[in-house]
């Protein structure tokens, strides 16, 4: 009989892009931590190429007391956002986020960058996956919470 040929699985690393922006440091700590785990080097947004050229897409930022509307990581991410990514194709590729913030110093804005990188690569055609349960979080307001989830 003929057998049922599985093909190769592809690398959990293969074509991602680790990118952050870090304020203090605590993003690079945790994309530093990524790295180590999944084998992708961290780049900070600042120093990053086309992000076209990724598969995938990993991205971090820390969120600086601001509660505005846009702009709200305080790092190279704000110039970033409106800049570059405007004209990025990023139709079909997947990008999880990750973020920063202090939910007792900034309750009212906790981790507010994770809902504007959201938005922004989205409309570059993105498709943003993944969800971490709110459950246990102690913050007044997110603008990245949806459904009990970041």
């Amino acid at each position: 009989g003929s057998r049922a040929t599985v093909p190769a699985r592809a690398s959990a690393n293969m074509g991602v892009g680790l990118l952050y922006s870090t304020t203090t440091g605590n993003t690079e700590t945790v994309a530093g931590y990524l790295s180590a785990e999944i084998g992708v080097d961290a780049v900070d947004i600042a120093d990053a190429e086309d992000l076209a050229s990724f598969d995938g897409l990993i991205i971090g930022a820390p969120t600086w007391h601001t509660g505005a509307d846009s702009e709200r990581s305080g790092t190279a991410w704000d110039d970033y956002l409106y800049g570059d990514l405007t004209s990025a194709d990023l139709k079909g590729k997947k990008v999880a986020i990750f973020g920063l913030g202090d939910q007792a110093g900034y309750g009212d804005n906790f981790c507010d960058a994770m809902d504007e990188l959201k938005s922004c690569f989205e409309k570059q055609g993105a498709e943003v996956i993944g969800a971490w349960s709110a459950d246990g979080y102690d913050h007044t307001e997110s603008k990245s919470e949806a459904g009990g989830t970041f």
